[in-house]
């Protein structure tokens, strides 16, 4: 199958659960990856961002991956992290692991750095050529201070066959559209990163989702990603907002803490994370458990949110 066919719709980048200790918690990721299966995900994301990838030792990814595949057991599509602002390292950080079960690649753009347009298309056609998984390449721009303008990206999808599409996380419509007309080609997938612009930009022509929200609300979440790309965006939007006091919520006091606390209050993992990050503020962690209460209850006939 296809990487178009097998990434699109909802993806799910997992969050890590670990111990008061800082330890791997892998119960609890077990119980996460089982969760966001069963409620009907189309495929999963290690080591991406909400994964707190940054904070995790070498070895500790390669057990996070073998454990993840083992776990998934080919239910669903597998998608590993691996990039950085330094070339030369993501290159051996791809050579010290065997990809056994894993689909394909999300690689970040380069952050801190912050090159130029040239530079970003130069380190990414060099990761494609080098990787053993298709790529798709992520611009979030409000975590790297560097956005991969859109001819940049369509000059990727001209060049670079590996390169199979791209995690858009600018927020910027205007460029998603951008990217959409003028990608070299028609199994381009372009994938939203923002789970507040899912609904219009899958409205625009993207090709799905690699959500965070998903982490916590799976089913709901797939019902409005199923809905949009089936045109029904009167159940789109209904979920949308329904979602929306949630979704807005999770990223009030920085992510992955917000879902993290959210999964804890489901019962599936801790909200234990790793230094430079904490849990968000009492009043935040306050206002999500009103709101969970609030999505447990049926949502009326008809109605907005």
């Amino acid at each position: 199958m296809s990487a178009k066919n097998q990434l699109k719709g909802l993806g799910v980048a997992l969050a890590t659960p670990f111990l008061p200790n800082n330890d791997i918690d892998f119960a609890g990721l077990k119980r996460l990856i089982d969760y966001v299966i069963n409620n009907r995900v189309n495929y999963v994301v290690s080591l991406g961002t909400t994964g707190e990838s940054v904070t995790l030792t070498e070895e500790e990814k390669h057990e996070i991956l073998d454990f993840t595949v083992q776990t998934v057991n080919k239910r669903v599509p597998v998608v590993a992290g691996f990039g950085g602002n330094d070339t030369q390292k993501v290159l051996h950080q791809m050579d010290a692991y065997h990809f056994n079960g894993i689909d394909a690649i999300l690689s970040v753009c380069p952050y801190y750095n912050r090159p130029n347009q040239e530079g970003i298309y130069r380190h990414f056609k060099t990761i494609a050529k080098h990787a053993p998984r298709p790529v798709i390449v992520y611009n979030v721009p409000g975590r790297t201070a560097c956005n991969m303008e859109a001819n940049t990206t369509v000059r990727l999808s001209k060049d670079c066959p590996n390169i199979v599409g791209i995690k858009e996380a600018s927020g910027n419509l205007a460029q998603v559209a951008q990217i959409i007309k003028y990608k070299a080609r028609k199994d381009f997938l372009v994938l939203a990163g923002d789970d507040f612009i899912t609904l219009p930009g899958i409205a625009c022509g993207m090709d799905g989702v690699i959500s965070v929200v998903g982490n916590a609300f799976p089913e709901e979440f797939s019902t409005l990603v199923r809905a949009a790309m089936a045109d029904d965006f009167k159940t789109a939007r209904n979920m949308h907002y329904r979602l929306l006091t949630i979704m807005e919520l999770l990223f009030a006091d920085g992510s992955p803490g917000g879902v993290k606390y959210a999964l804890h209050l489901l019962g599936i993992c801790g909200y234990h994370l790793r230094l430079p990050l904490v849990p968000p503020n009492v009043q935040v962690r306050e206002a999500l458990q009103n709101e969970l209460s609030v999505l447990r209850q049926p949502a009326e006939p008809g109605s907005i949110g």
